[in-house]
């Protein structure tokens, strides 16, 4: 999974020579790991070197939130000492994970808060969303500069201070350069859905319907499985729907240029309106025809996006599916935001916060 921060991170780093970047991915959540017996070895921050001006760390999250704010301090003492051993210098902070706000705003470096999701809209204990809504409240109010992915975001966070509304992209070259069929999709007819299974956002229900009403369909499912026991069981027990598991990122066109159809079965709700869904420009970009729900970010696409309402989805799909141009015939789409334009966006705020911070 390439997920808005890592493709944009890429882009900066090769637009601008002289940039460093430290990465910080999710910690390893050791009391978790204990639970679930995988723990093997020494637990200590793993930091990579991933490009010659790339790191990447991994830190240790010693205890759960619930306990105090000792799980916190330990977080930001672990980015600041990787800071330290990779000799960065006047660094910004780029915040996209909620939990490090006090972490960011305790550096007096100069902060952009970058929201690409409304997890305060999503179903959490009471606990896990107060504490949330505390960070963001945080963000909101001492960093430098606050960046949304989508129109519902720039509403909701725009009216309590200014917000740059910096939508995604996609790599137009990457998705429309032709590529062999993969060996692991079902014989045509066949329909893709990419993306991680989530059930905030994929609605199985829907899945399985057009399952049964079309079994002439093989219907393929890439990406990174993050259901629960039920949702899957209920996907692997329907012998025409293929979960083939993630893919190589670069492998991701071969699968939407070779389907008959691209569907977007996602749930409509107050948590997908806040996305700016990634996959809607790579839908646009490969140029098979697609149908989605009334999800926020593909609607008012035009050819060869469909939406339809929930109810007439299987229908709608059919319809497409019979009339839709052989693999390798792509729709002409024109005007595609890439990821080298958002990145040019992003870097010029924060250029904006660093020249802010700058004492006169």
């Amino acid at each position: 999974v390439r997920r808005r921060i890592r493709i944009l991170v890429d882009e900066l780093v090769e637009r601008h020579p002289p940039l460093r970047v430290l990465y910080v991915a999710p910690a390893v959540d050791v009391p978790f790991e204990l639970r679930t017996g995988r723990v093997s070895g020494l637990i200590r921050p793993r930091l990579a070197q991933v490009h010659p001006r790339v790191h990447v760390l991994r830190p240790i999250k010693w205890l759960p939130r619930a306990v105090g704010p000792f799980a916190d301090r330990s977080l930001g003492r672990q980015v600041a000492r990787a800071v330290r051993q990779l000799d960065l210098t006047d660094p910004l902070v780029w915040v996209n994970d909620a939990s490090y706000a006090r972490f960011a705003l305790s550096t007096g470096w100069p902060t952009v808060y970058d929201i690409t999701d409304d997890w305060l809209l999503a179903p959490l204990p009471a606990h896990r969303r107060a504490r949330l809504r505390a960070d963001d409240e945080l963000l909101l109010e001492g960093s430098g500069a606050v960046v949304v992915c989508s129109p519902d975001l720039a509403r909701t966070r725009g009216g309590r201070r200014d917000v740059d509304l910096i939508p995604n992209g996609v790599d137009v070259n990457l998705f429309r350069t032709p590529q062999s069929r993969p060996p692991s999709l079902p014989p045509a007819p066949v329909a893709v859905y990419v993306g991680t299974l989530h059930e905030e956002r994929i609605d199985v229900p829907l899945l399985v319907e057009l399952a049964e009403a079309r079994p002439d369909l093989a219907i393929a499912v890439v990406g990174p499985d993050s259901l629960g026991p039920a949702a899957h069981a209920a996907l692997a027990a329907v012998p025409t729907i293929h979960l083939l598991g993630p893919v190589p990122y670069d492998r991701v066109p071969a699968f939407l240029q070779h389907a008959d159809v691209v569907i977007v079965p996602h749930l409509v709700n107050p948590f997908t309106e806040s996305l700016d869904p990634i996959k809607a420009y790579e839908c646009l970009a490969a140029g098979r025809p697609t149908v989605a729900t009334p999800v926020a970010g593909f609607r008012g696409l035009g050819d060869p996006v469909v939406v339809s309402e929930r109810d007439e989805f299987v229908a709608t799909t059919s319809a497409v599916l019979d009339a839709a141009p052989p693999p390798g015939t792509p729709a002409a789409v024109a005007d595609v935001p890439t990821w080298r334009q958002r990145a040019a966006a992003m870097h010029d705020v924060m250029q904006r916060v660093r020249s802010a911070a700058v004492p006169s």
